[in-house]
């Protein structure tokens, strides 16, 4: 069975196509499919790598080492999959491939055009997955009339042509907006949205209206007339800050029903409600813990989108509600001050000196005061620079990605890191495996001596400076082959960790990740006491 639902999207980004497509997935789970989700970026970047968060937000890295959108990480933890390089694809990175292939004469001497040679590396990529499971949901990024998505769209109206049109579903998501001055909801720029897509040969079968207030019948009479959509499948999405609730609100809707009538499917199994269930109950809180990441891109949740579910899907399964301080590093007036109000600290990764003292300084004030920490990456590094300096009295202690003549180089490149000339994709990625010491606070998380995690970073912790480290109270708990640092605790702290890599990308719903969890249930037990 190849079955393949497109998303996209008109009016304006951000509009939860991702969410809505990872919904839509998980219902179609519940009956018994087996789905997965494709990611098309319009982006001349061959991947968010070397961009900054600011622009794109987080970048998710796929257990074979692809530096993706953060999307891939909504779709990981809706739909419980493992994504890979087939999950995730650019404007950049496809034409790149074309380009190869015609460096190489593959296209015996043809003229290399949009079409039909982008649009056909572009359906290739479509069909990437079909053998692995029953239903590919295809998101393509942007919005509709952008100059550079327009050969992802023309690609889907070729892919709808070639295929049986049972086989295909369109999905547009849009806004209707409220306008205060009228006192109403809007539905031109949906009108205007399906239009554009229509002109391009694409009419949806469905429409995902976002909105903050609820669309009366005579308005979702309104859409379907001027948008050629039956008035059934004209879908409300109210806004909603719990995204694991949406799955049920579609499902309300019939979406799934509609969605597997035109396909012509029906389920494999009894539809199982239980996630629901499960999903409402990760919402009820007896208790509450104040948790401070401190980053330099405080300013943008979505720069540790990851990092925040992690904590919300760890305090929930703990029956807490994690109110998370995002705490700017680079400004770190008064950071201690903030400081104060918060039962755990954690410092997330990040390149560049840019508000690593800030950092340090929040890492000082965990230690000395034995407030929960985690440092991720970065923050790892971070807290191997604070106790080289503050306790092996290691002065100027540093990493040389800060200072490449530092006396004390206690976070360094690798020699093979230090001949690679390109940014984009070089660093160590993906999945790779540790080995846990027992008798460590590590052990007794991952009840495991071997674990794999993925990483993304380029400097390591210098294995030369272990055993002068280790006789101040640092204890290096986990190891690559032995060799290389994964993680560290320090002795005589109630949760005192760093990891080299991201745990943050395998958290799930119902499945917190066990750092997440233990460093959670650490800050729970230090509220409870009311130090602060």
């Amino acid at each position: 069975m190849e079955k393949y639902i497109f998303i996209t999207g008109g009016v304006v980004s951000s509009l939860g196509k991702g969410i809505s497509g990872a919904s839509i997935g998980k219902l179609l789970q519940l009956h018994g499919f087996k789905v997965t989700m494709i990611k098309f970026d319009p982006y001349i970047n061959v991947d968010p790598g070397t961009m900054n968060p600011y622009q794109h937000g987080e970048v998710f890295v796929t257990i074979d080492g692809a530096e993706s959108d953060l999307d891939l990480g909504t779709y990981e933890r809706f739909l419980d999959i493992y994504t890979s390089k087939a999950n995730t694809n650019t404007a950049g990175d496809i034409y790149q491939t074309v380009i190869n292939k015609e460096r190489r004469g593959d296209y015996s001497g043809d003229t290399v055009q949009v079409i039909p040679h982008i649009t056909d590396e572009i359906k290739r990529r479509f069909r990437a997955l079909k053998d692995n499971f029953d239903v590919s949901i295809i998101e393509i990024g942007g919005t509709i009339g952008d100059i550079e998505g327009l050969p992802f769209i023309e690609a889907a109206r070729q892919f709808q042509l070639e295929n049986r049109r049972e086989d295909i579903f369109f999905v547009h998501a849009t806004l209707v907006p409220y306008i205060t001055g009228a006192n109403e909801l809007k539905t031109k720029p949906t009108q205007h949205s399906v239009n554009k897509l229509r002109e391009i040969g694409i009419s949806p079968d469905m429409i995902i209206c976002r909105t903050g207030y609820k669309l009366n019948s005579p308005l979702k009479k309104k859409i379907s007339l001027f948008c050629n959509v039956n008035e059934n499948c004209v879908i409300e999405a109210l806004d909603n800050p719990y995204v694991y609730s949406i799955p049920e609100a579609l499902h309300k809707q019939n979406v799934d029903s509609l969605i597997m009538e035109k396909l012509n499917i029906k389920s494999i199994k009894r539809f199982d409600k239980e996630w629901f269930v499960k999903v409402r109950l990760l919402r009820e809180f007896n208790k509450k813990v104040n948790i401070a990441v401190v980053g330099k891109y405080a300013t943008l949740k979505d720069a540790y989108k990851s990092i925040e579910e992690s904590l919300n899907i760890a305090a929930s399964e703990l029956d807490a509600k994690a109110e998370i301080h995002y705490l700017n590093a680079v400004d770190d007036n008064g950071l201690i001050e903030k400081l104060r109000n918060c039962s755990a600290i954690l410092v997330p990764g990040g390149f560049g000196n840019r508000g690593i003292e800030g950092k340090i300084k929040s890492i000082t004030y965990a230690r000395e005061n034995k407030i929960p920490f985690l440092g991720i990456c970065l923050g790892m590094q971070c807290s191997v620079i604070e106790v080289s300096r503050n306790l092996a009295r290691l002065e100027d202690a540093n990493s040389t990605e800060f200072d490449e003549n530092t006396k004390y180089p206690v976070i360094k490149i690798l020699d093979e890191q230090k001949k690679i000339k390109y940014r984009g994709g070089t660093m160590r990625l993906g999945n790779y495996k540790s080995e846990i010491k027992k008798d460590t606070i590590t052990y007794d998380l991952y009840r495991s001596v071997e674990i794999e995690e993925r990483h993304r970073h380029r400097y390591e912790m210098n294995p030369e400076f272990i055993s002068v480290l280790e006789k101040v109270g640092l204890l290096v708990s986990a190891y690559h082959k032995g060799v290389l640092p994964e993680i560290i605790e320090m002795r005589d702290h109630p949760f005192f960790i760093g990891v080299q890599f991201h745990p943050e990308f395998a958290s799930r719903p119902m499945k917190p990740h066990p750092l997440f969890k233990g460093f959670v249930r650490a800050a729970l037990e230090r509220e409870s006491t009311n130090y602060y």
